[in-house]
């Protein structure tokens, strides 16, 4: 499985904005490594990034695209799921039994729901406010999302195993108009699922984040 470092950093100083440019962020690792195996049109730039403070699981992504595509209807989900977003996902294990999916898009309005085996979508389930924080910002040829997820939610979700190892997936979406005036979306990713079709809901689309000094920084 793809690995992804999350190094650590000293606790209480990370403050997240949706610009993502406080300067701890240059202590993590710059993922650019996605792909839309499904589709052979150019992506455009993408930086995620994560760190952590042992107590808090700090994500950004950065995203180049100059025509945002954002469904303004309302603030409901369905909205989200029709807009230009990032996409982080997270498994308790590989039978995907639950795993939970954070979809964000430029406004930081999110679509986040519990799922299980065969696309059984529990979409009144909502992460706990107290436990997680999204900022975003938009810019005429980018946007920023910036995610702070608490260790505590991430341990009672049964994410977070004792060698600091998170199993998750790391995605993005972006509609582009076709000549039918219509929307359709790219799906690009970290890891190649080696589906015939786009599929992120498959155990063989998640990688590993995997926390630096875990076990030392949950004993400070």
């Amino acid at each position: 499985m793809k690995t992804y470092k999350v190094n650590l950093i000293d606790s209480n100083l990370m403050e997240i904005n949706g610009i993502a440019n406080h300067h701890l962020w240059e202590k993590a690792v710059a993922l650019k490594d996605f792909s839309s195996p499904w589709q052979s049109e150019t992506i455009e730039n993408i930086e995620f990034r994560a760190l952590h403070d042992g107590k808090n699981l700090f994500v950004s992504y950065k995203v180049d695209d100059s025509s945002l595509h954002i469904d303004r209807t309302d603030d409901t989900k369905k909205s989200v799921d029709n807009s230009d977003r990032v996409e982080l996902f997270l498994r308790s294990d590989k039978r995907l039994d639950p795993y939970y999916c954070l979809e964000i898009d430029p406004l930081a309005r999110v679509q986040d729901f519990m799922a299980r085996p065969n696309r059984e979508f529990d979409y009144l389930w909502d992460w706990p406010k107290q436990d997680i924080a999204i900022k975003s910002h938009i810019t005429s040829t980018s946007f920023s999302v910036e995610i702070a997820i608490s260790i505590d939610s991430l341990e009672r979700f049964n994410l977070l195993r004792n060698d600091g190892h998170i199993e998750a997936g790391i995605f993005r979406a972006k509609y582009n108009q076709h000549e039918n005036g219509r929307f359709k979306p790219t799906w690009i990713t970290w890891v190649d699922p080696q589906t015939e079709t786009p599929n992120f809901h498959t155990a063989s689309a998640f990688g590993i984040l995997k926390l630096e000094d875990f076990k030392l920084s949950k004993k400070v």
